[in-house]
């Protein structure tokens, strides 16, 4: 992109598919579980059997409007649905139900952030409710394709943005905003490998310093954020090459290939008007009261951008940690608990961001089961704070053994298992001359200069200690030991 970026300006706008995660489909009443077997969700309503009517989803309607209040749009005081029309094998209708003038939220932003943790904003055109499509499979080497209804008729948020993203970054970390807000609001998995999660990219180029848009390409069906980020920067290339060139390109739809990490045409883009919007007549005006929208807005949760202003300012944590820890609700919470008992809320983030993640990973449990309680982390971290136990036993013996057994006693495990931090300077002092005396040449290049040989001894005394020598007060015995006329 770098050899194109001084002469001409990527533009960038995203329609974004998210996939709400109801008991039931949005005018029909049957589930709709990812990895079913084909055709196993359908019903009389969502394969458009002659006389079926359908019938709004609530929930659908209250996920909508949880994301319109975190985004602050301007929300329809009437919810008006729309047939889209056009011809499609995997449409069992032959046409979408979805909103055309009257889109259920307007305007609005989008916070998200940079890779540096800082908080921005996005403006966003509007979102609709609407309808999935069924899926087309085509197998491999075969004369005909397979047709599989389960995700016909299932809830989708189509959110637009405006075509105000410059950088093929932005987008991504747009794109991880998106998924980390619709967890955050529960509405949504936002796996997009599972197409809870898709992306559409409109991208165009201009001359630098030129306000007309130039001629937008459709990239469709983006199925991870990464290929979203590749996508734009090939097509920009393409264009920018092409614009180079002196050559004309018209609108048009493509796909991107992942393996060749390029675009490739699917069809020109059809005009709005191929599609004959008109009313939906099964589907009568929905008033949006005043009063529910007031229930709603007293039920929202903490937002990830407000979490993350609150982990940076309030608790003073490293840009780092707290974007890291911002991901998640359930961790959210966890450290909240865990912060009641404990100021060392930078040690806390990094624990929770790398020692429990670890035995995560092991075991599987997300941070709604974590067995260690907040409590007992927080009471660990301050025994290592004050030289009590050792960083190491705790990384390495109790954590473990706390995540294993819950039910054990901290306090129990440390006098059991005497992980206690040795600090008997008898001790200390015997154990390191024992040590002096095995090593004289060491102690000798130590007296001629080499210092950093110190390091070479703590780790004898560690070693010795299993890790159990506290540390400062050892090492000024040994510096003592070291800089007398004894050894």
């Amino acid at each position: 992109m770098t050899q194109y970026a001084d002469t001409y300006e990527l533009v960038v706008g995203l329609e974004i598919h998210i996939q709400l995660n109801t008991q039931s489909k949005l005018f029909a009443p049957e589930s709709h579980v990812f990895g079913q077997l084909p055709n196993t969700q359908t019903s009389v309503v969502s394969l458009a059997y002659p006389g079926t009517l359908p019938r709004l989803n609530r929930q659908a309607l209250v996920s909508a409007l949880r994301l319109a209040l975190a985004c602050n749009c301007a929300i329809q005081p009437r919810l008006v649905f729309d047939r889209k029309n056009y011809f499609y094998p995997d449409l069992p209708k032959g046409y979408q139900i979805s909103q055309d003038k009257e889109p259920i939220a307007q305007g609005g932003i989008l916070h998200f952030w940079d890779s540096q943790g800082d908080i921005k904003t996005l403006p966003l055109h509007h979102f609709h409710l609407e309808e999935d499509a069924g899926k087309s499979i085509h197998p491999e080497n075969a004369a005909e394709s397979h047709l599989d209804f389960n995700r016909a008729g299932v809830p989708l948020i189509e959110m637009v943005t405006e075509p105000v993203i410059h950088a093929s970054e932005t987008a991504l970390q747009l794109l991880y905003a998106v998924r980390r807000l619709v967890r955050f609001l529960g509405i949504s998995d936002g796996n997009m490998e599972e197409g809870s999660l898709r992306c559409d990219a409109n991208v165009s180029v201009r001359p630098h310093g030129s306000s007309r848009l130039g001629t937008r390409v459709e990239i469709k069906n983006l199925n991870s954020a990464r290929n979203v980020k590749k996508a734009i920067e090939y097509e920009f290339v393409r264009q920018c090459e092409l614009l180079a060139q002196g050559q004309h390109f018209s609108q048009e739809t493509r796909a991107f290939d992942a393996e060749l990490g390029r675009t490739r045409t699917l069809r020109q883009k059809e005009s709005l008007h191929d599609y004959r919007y008109f009313p939906d007549p099964d589907l009568p005006p929905f008033l949006i009261k005043p009063d529910w929208i007031a229930a709603i807005q007293a039920e929202m949760p903490t937002l990830p951008h407000e979490w993350l202003y609150t982990l940076r300012n309030t608790y003073g944590l490293p840009a780092s940690e707290a974007v890291t820890l911002a991901e998640e609700p359930e961790a959210l919470r966890y450290f909240e608990e865990a912060a009641r008992h404990t100021p060392l809320y930078a040690e806390l983030a990094h624990w929770l961001n790398n020692e429990l993640r670890a035995l995560q990973k092991e075991t599987g449990l997300l941070p709604a089961r974590w067995p260690l309680r907040p409590k007992v982390l927080a009471e660990l971290l301050t025994l290592v704070a004050s030289q009590k136990v050792s960083r190491l036993i705790a990384q390495h013996q109790l954590l473990p053994q706390l995540w294993n057994n819950p039910a054990h006693s901290l306090a129990d495990l440390i006098q059991d298992q005497h992980l206690a931090m040795e600090d008997n300077s008898a001790v200390l002092q015997n154990l390191i001359q024992e040590i002096l005396l095995a090593w004289p040449d060491k102690v000798k290049a130590y007296k001629k200069g080499k210092k950093g040989l110190l390091g070479f001894f703590m780790g004898e005394i560690q070693k010795r200690t299993q890790g159990k020598a506290h540390p400062s007060l050892a090492q000024q015995l040994l510096a003592e030991a070291l800089d007398s006329s004894r050894y």
